[in-house]
């Protein structure tokens, strides 16, 4: 059957063929292996409330190179793929979608919520999983996991309970984040710090039984309510006499006393600081060390509480500052408002100013578990690339503080603690206790809140390989070998990974973590949606494929690095792609004419040998830079030697043997074209998975898919350091003609005699050896190599490279009597020009009045046009020899 490729590279016509054919014949698919070394990956689950973004086309074209290049070097590679429920962000968007209906979340009813819950992601939460595969993506889609699988919540369940039976896991009124909008707690890591323009009020606060005041600054006066105490630093003596008095605190009927803390910075502002341990992170802990009340001003969603609020109660927080305000400079208590910029802490998901509040939560005791996740990178069994974040990583776990576990939504990992309704008992256990171990009571209730997302995220690596239950993939597959992710993630998920893995596993998840940087747009900006300036990768595959997508992600892509997404380059990896496919078409119909036959190494030419050892050098250097997690300098390697040396060179060369039948060394040139074609071809594919598919596939019989073949290996025998050097000597000459061809506007088609003069013997017999493709490849009409210039005409063009000198007659290359015609009039017009500039320059007029911009300007003109004209009667004279 002839086998050929459509006349032009459309990928809308094979891309998701091909990606039905390697689902069909399970070639994603990982399994148990005794006789190959296992290779995994695990995904970095999307949430299910996502769409396809440039991070994820990015992060997974990575992931899927190094699948593809492991699988192809004979490991048994798996990628773990999954969805992550996404908790906050999930049921948002279900609660928008009910209020667009006309449903309250709250009318519902918990159960009533989850069932929409489940119905939302059965409806949408597979769309993500589908816009990964059109990019490629080869991962093992029939064990695909969701975070709320039965599987991964029995995984949470069990880490929750070990750890609470351990002590690693509390219930405790503490400070936290708190989002008055999604009214949640949230992690420290959900806390965006953004600058914003505020002030610093300076209030005073009444000494009580005597005449004076402190004056603290604030920038949230609102939370004076909530005021136990004010603090100085017990080393200020222009306080010490103040210490254990009361002061009067301003709008309220309540004294607070001052204390000596060494918080305090006796340097920043007024040396008084407001304690509100309710409120505060820093105020909790002065709180604490002095026995302060806690006292909490705000309801859930930061308006002001009954209970202390007085007159303010009811009031938005904002609206409360204003109210306050007022009232304190009415009475006489405001001393100054001061401008002031500062970073405050907003909610990640929704924008919203977080407030510090003291909440019963759960938290995960971080102290003990942070210690082996900083000796795993400080002992080298985990690294990161680029090794610089490792120290991102150390400053995260060196400052880390106890983790608050708990969320108050509905969507997640429901708390597995159950509390008697009777007698206050708390029992964790992975069911509800029929009976209260305490009373006998019946009345059980499970606690209403659910787990941060990250809990379940964190033992993703193993929980996707059926732990806790032994089993065989979690005995092969795991740890895992290689994390790839974005450098916003590392407190998220990574740290959170390695510990818990560590805790339960007593193994790092993985050795490595490549890490990689934002796509930006052409100006730099994150892509985001109030800007407007985000790109659809499904956009791009739609107009120009996936593999032009996948190549310009890792074009010049270093990790750790931030990228540019710029369309000029999408256009010049589709032309790269263009490049590939007519080159093998041109290979293909050569091959139809005259089927490829195993030749001898012996039988090939100089240049045959120089791209073939060329392409084995390229094997071992993309092989290196892939162990090292270079992806971007292999591709780059690939990119120069396929459309360079591979098309730009050796096709030419050796197009004039495919052309002569006559020629006995045809044969070679077929075999050495297809051989590293292939070779070619299987390097591109972690890259560029289906153009290399289709051109594999129709080039040879032996091997069903370019994916399950193997990865091409260095090879002495093919190692020819001779026949490339001489082949370089080659193209130089080759270039060196060009230049001189260029510089005198000769159309390419014309032909010229070559004279190669060189002293060197082995100089000369290199191009005697490769004359066939230098004649083809400097259009000569006949190249002549010679130890000397006997024979070569007077004005002969001349060309130097190392030990040799080329020369071109010029009656070859130009019509001399119409040349001699056209250098006469340009002789004409340039003493023109220098009579009309040396005129105005020896004015004396235009000397004085002209600026002096414009007398350079002339200047400029007349010392270019002197060099043109003598270079004019130069050549003149040389053709009228």
């Amino acid at each position: 059957m002839k086998k050929e490729l459509e006349k032009t590279y459309a990928p809308q016509n094979i891309e998701s063929r091909l990606y039905q054919k390697w689902l069909d014949k399970k070639y994603f698919a990982a399994r148990v292996n005794p006789d190959k070394k296992p290779f995994t990956i695990v995904m970095p689950p999307p949430n299910i409330t996502g769409q396809l973004h440039m991070g994820h086309a990015l992060d997974n074209t990575m992931q899927d190179i190094l699948i593809r290049y492991k699988r192809m070097q004979g490991y048994e590679a798996l990628w773990q793929p999954g969805t992550d429920h996404a908790a906050i962000a999930t049921e948002v968007k279900v609660i928008d979608k009910l209020k667009s209906e006309g449903i309250d979340k709250n009318e519902l009813g918990r159960e009533g919520f989850l069932e929409k819950a489940w119905e939302w992601r059965k409806e949408y939460g597979g769309r993500i999983v589908n816009q990964l595969k059109r990019m490629g993506s080869s991962a093992d889609w029939d064990r695909e996991r969701f975070t709320m699988d039965e599987g991964c919540s029995e995984a949470v369940q069990e880490v929750f309970i070990r750890l609470y039976k351990k002590g690693y896991i509390y219930k405790g009124s503490r400070i936290i984040n708190w989002c008055p909008v999604c009214q949640t707690s949230i992690s420290d890591a959900e806390v965006e710090h953004v600058e914003q323009a505020g002030h610093f009020w300076h209030i005073k606060y009444p000494i009580v039984g005597e005449e004076g005041y402190v004056e603290i600054a604030t920038t949230r006066p609102e939370t004076l309510l909530g005021d136990t105490a004010v603090a100085v630093n017990p080393q200020d003596e222009r306080y010490t006499h103040l210490v254990g008095k009361m002061l009067k605190l301003p709008l309220t009927d309540r004294q607070i006393p001052v204390v000596a803390d060494p918080y305090v910075d006796r340097e920043f502002g007024t040396g008084c600081v407001k304690i509100t341990p309710a409120h505060d992170p820093n105020d909790f802990e002065v709180g604490k060390r002095h026995n302060l009340p806690e006292i909490n001003i705000l309801n859930d969603d930061a308006t002001i509480n009954a209970e202390y609020g007085g007159k303010y109660a009811g009031m938005d927080r904002y609206e409360a500052r204003k109210a306050m305000v007022a009232d304190l400079e009415a009475q006489g208590l405001l001393v100054k408002t001061e401008d002031h910029v500062h970073n405050v802490g907003t909610h990640d998901r929704c924008k919203t100013t977080v407030e510090p509040m003291i909440k019963p939560q759960w938290f995960v005791r971080m102290d003990e578990m942070a210690k082996p996740a900083i000796e795993s990178l400080k002992s080298g069994r985990l690294k990161f690339v680029p090794e610089s974040f490792g120290k991102t990583y150390l400053h995260w776990l060196e400052n880390i503080r106890d983790w608050c576990v708990s969320r108050q939504l509905w969507w997640g990992h429901r708390i597995p603690a159950y509390y008697c309704q009777d007698c206050g008992e708390m029992v964790v256990d992975k069911t509800c206790p029929a009976v209260c171990p305490k009373c006998g009571s019946t009345h059980m209730i499970q606690d209403e809140d659910t787990l941060d997302t990250w809990f379940s995220s964190a033992l993703w690596p193993f929980s996707t390989l059926g732990w806790p239950q032994e089993n065989k993939d979690l005995a092969y597959f795991y740890p895992t070998d290689v994390l790839v992710t974005g450098y916003d993630i590392i407190f998220f998920w990574v740290i959170r990974m390695v510990f818990s893995a560590l805790e339960q596993t007593g193994a790092e998840p993985f050795h490595t973590v490549l890490i990689h940087g934002l796509v930006r747009d052409s100006q730099g900006r994150k892509m985001s949606k109030s800007l407007g300036n985000g790109i659809d990768p499904l956009e791009v595959i739609d107009k120009y494929g996936a593999d032009a997508l996948r190549m310009t992600l890792i074009t010049g892509n270093a990790p750790g690095n931030d990228m540019r997404f710029y369309w000029e380059r999408v256009e010049a990896s589709r032309n790269f792609a263009n490049k590939v496919w007519n080159a093998s078409r041109f290979i293909l119909m050569n091959i139809e004419k005259a089927p490829v036959t195993d030749v001898e190494l012996a039988s090939l030419t100089d240049a045959d040998k120089w791209i073939l050892s060329k392409c084995n050098t390229l094997s071992k250097d993309v092989t290196e830079n892939l162990e090292k997690y270079e992806l971007g300098i292999a591709l780059q390697k690939i990119y120069d030697f396929i459309w360079e040396e591979f098309c730009d060179w050796y096709i030419e060369m050796v197009k004039p043997r495919l052309y002569n039948d006559a020629d006995t060394t045809k044969a070679a040139a077929l075999w050495t074209l297809k051989n590293v074609l292939i070779r070619s071809l299987k390097l591109l594919h972690p890259y560029m998975p289906f153009i290399s598919e289709e051109i594999f596939c129709t080039l040879q019989d032996e091997e069903e898919s370019i994916m399950v073949s193997s990865w091409p290996q260095y090879e002495e025998s093919f190692r020819f350091p001779k026949e490339e050097e001489s082949v370089e000597v080659i193209k130089e000459a080759v270039r060196a003609i060009r230049n001189v061809r260029s510089s005198m506007n000769v159309p390419p088609s014309k032909k010229a005699q070559v004279f190669v003069v060189s002293e060197n013997e082995k100089i000369r017999n290199i191009f005697e050896n490769g004359k066939v493709f230098f004649e083809s490849l400097s259009s000569a009409s006949q190249a002549t190599v010679q130890p000397d210039k006997a024979g070569i005409a007077q004005d002969a063009v001349s060309a130097v490279i190392h030990q040799a000198v080329l020369y071109l007659p010029s009656a070859d290359l130009i019509d001399v009597e119409k040349e001699i015609e056209r250098l006469a009039k340009e002789e004409k017009r340039l003493a023109g020009e220098l009579a009309r500039v040396n005129g105005m320059l020896s004015n004396e007029k235009f000397i004085s009045r002209a600026p002096e911009a414009k007398i350079a300007e002339e200047r400029a003109k007349q010392e270019k046009y002197a060099q043109m004209m003598a270079q004019v009667k130069e050549r003149l004279a040389q053709l009228r020899k």
